[in-house]
């Protein structure tokens, strides 16, 4: 059965059917099965038949994943507005480079006379990343920004202890990312979560309060996770470094920021980047990722080993002194991701990362413009990459944002990013990107306004969708806590 969107002016039509499961396709079939190949196993290690198994032909289960497969939402079928996420269009070229043989078929452990291109690439993607924030110095080893934060603040926690201090606490904004806390906890570090102000920004005033000799360091997010600009930063790195602490920035939100901030005149002393947000990878999924971090001269000798140097025209791996905190990840980080990065930073230039971020916070203002009418706009401070509505118009009828996100991807898209930041209830995080088109943005609008509409109206449409889907709604919590990992189907009927 083929389900057709019902026509709405400006909105992409999605059109689904309904997908059986291989069990239930299963019947005994008279198609030509394929010829059985030898095999010199033995007899004992062979499998012998299953009860209950699928019995399908090969074109049957080709067709049936196929068919799943177009069910799957990508990049490249439409806008992925999540907020805080970047998940923006990644050009193919990049792909091919990534592809390309002398890189892809090259092996960790060949020496290095053999690996110079490959060395070069990280040599010059070092200074790419300290020219874009104004650090001193990077390494390249950390898998993503999570594993970047921990690294951040180990080197914290070392350049302290070799001065002979024991500081055991960080302090945290609550418009910061989710990771943040727990990254300082598999530090041995105490998280002081610190209050945004009505402005949606961290204030001096307040990190004064919570600041002493027992402060490691203080980790914003800088555009913070409501999109705004933390406007007191130089204030706030005054107040933390006159007591001996030191400041991480979370640069999840770079995107925002490329061609336009020297981070370590606003005070920054540590940050990291993701790679597969930022800089062209493909991002969702659990990865792949990287996630470089830069710092200021004085806490390099900590930064982890090994880095890529350049002797007489040669390209070297060598190793930190005795005060790095060490390897954290085997050979040389993700290299392909950083290959990526590399070649999407020449492709633009300077000016073309100019570009990038400033079209990135013309299009969310663009979207929050044109919605704040239509969805509860719950802090009123400028907005940069990103824009954070509640669904506060719509819960008088019983509409929440879990329904709104619901409901748009029966209009071909997937939804945005949904009670996050905590500190706004219902939250709807919106992040358009750079690279999404002003007809791409109008259909997103046209659709959005067509369901706070439809809240308003009809609200019981949003609050029982999505209906193009091919499936009832997912009960979500069930499949978390009680996730199906087997072909069996003795649970189909299991209700306990």
């Amino acid at each position: 059965m083929v389900v057709k969107q019902r026509s709405k002016p400006g909105l992409v039509q999605r059109y689904f059917r309904h997908e059986p499961t291989l069990l239930e396709r299963s019947a005994k079939k008279q198609s030509s099965p394929l010829p059985k190949s030898e095999t010199h196993l033995p007899q004992g290690l062979l499998r012998s038949d299953i009860a209950n198994f699928p019995d399908l032909s090969e074109i049957e289960v080709v067709r049936h994943f196929t068919r799943l497969s177009m069910h799957n939402f990508s990049v490249d079928e439409g806008m992925y507005p999540l907020g805080s996420c970047t998940m923006k269009y990644n050009p193919k070229i990049h792909e091919a480079v990534a592809g390309l043989g002398g890189f892809k078929d090259l092996h960790p452990s060949q020496p290095e006379s053999s690996i110079q291109g490959a060395l070069a690439v990280l040599y010059e993607l070092q200074r790419s990343l300290c020219g874009i924030t104004g650090m001193d110095d990077v390494t390249l080893q950390c898998a993503a920004g999570a594993q970047g934060e921990f690294v951040g603040l180990k080197m914290v926690d070392a350049f302290h202890k070799s001065r002979g201090e024991k500081r055991t606490k960080v302090l945290i904004p609550d418009s910061a990312h989710g990771t943040n806390p727990a990254s300082s906890s598999l530090c041995g570090l105490k998280v002081v979560p610190l209050a945004s102000n009505d402005d949606g920004i961290l204030t001096a005033k307040t990190v004064a309060r919570h600041m002493d000799s027992s402060v490691a360091a203080l980790m914003i997010t800088i555009p913070n996770t409501l999109g705004i600009f933390e406007k007191e930063i130089a204030g706030i790195a005054e107040v933390i470094h006159s007591r001996g602490g030191m400041i991480y920035c979370d640069g999840a939100n770079l995107n925002a920021l490329l061609g336009r901030v020297h981070f370590k005149k606003m005070g920054i002393d540590v940050m990291h980047m993701n790679m597969h947000k930022t800089f062209s990878t493909p991002h969702g999924g659990g990865g792949p990722g990287a996630g470089p971090v830069a710092c200021v001269a004085n806490l390099a000798p900590f930064l982890p080993t090994p880095y890529v140097a350049k002797r007489a025209g040669i390209y070297t791996l060598l190793e930190r002194g005795e005060c790095s905190i060490g390897r954290v990840k085997p050979f040389f980080g993700s290299f392909a991701v950083l290959l990526r990065a590399y070649a999407y930073i020449l492709a633009h230039g300077a000016e073309g990362l100019r570009a990038v971020s400033g079209a990135a916070v013309i299009n969310a203002n663009y979207l929050r413009q044109e919605l704040q009418d239509y969805y509860d706009l719950p802090f009123a401070s400028a907005t940069l990459h990103e824009v954070v509505f509640s669904d506060k118009k719509q819960r008088k009828n019983n509409v929440t944002t879990m329904d709104i996100a619901k409901r748009l991807m029966d209009f071909g898209f997937h939804p945005p990013t949904v009670y996050f930041p905590l500190i706004v209830k219902g939250a709807l995080m919106v992040e358009p990107t750079e690279t999404v088109s002003r007809q791409e943005l109008d259909q997103f609008v046209a659709a959005m306004r067509a369901i706070a509409e439809e809240a308003e109206q009809q609200p019981q449409v949003v609050r029982s969708a999505p209906h193009q889907l091919g499936g009832e709604r997912f009960d979500e919590v069930r499949a978390a806590r009680r996730p199906v990992l087997t072909w069996d189907a003795h649970w189909l009927n299991d209700e306990a």
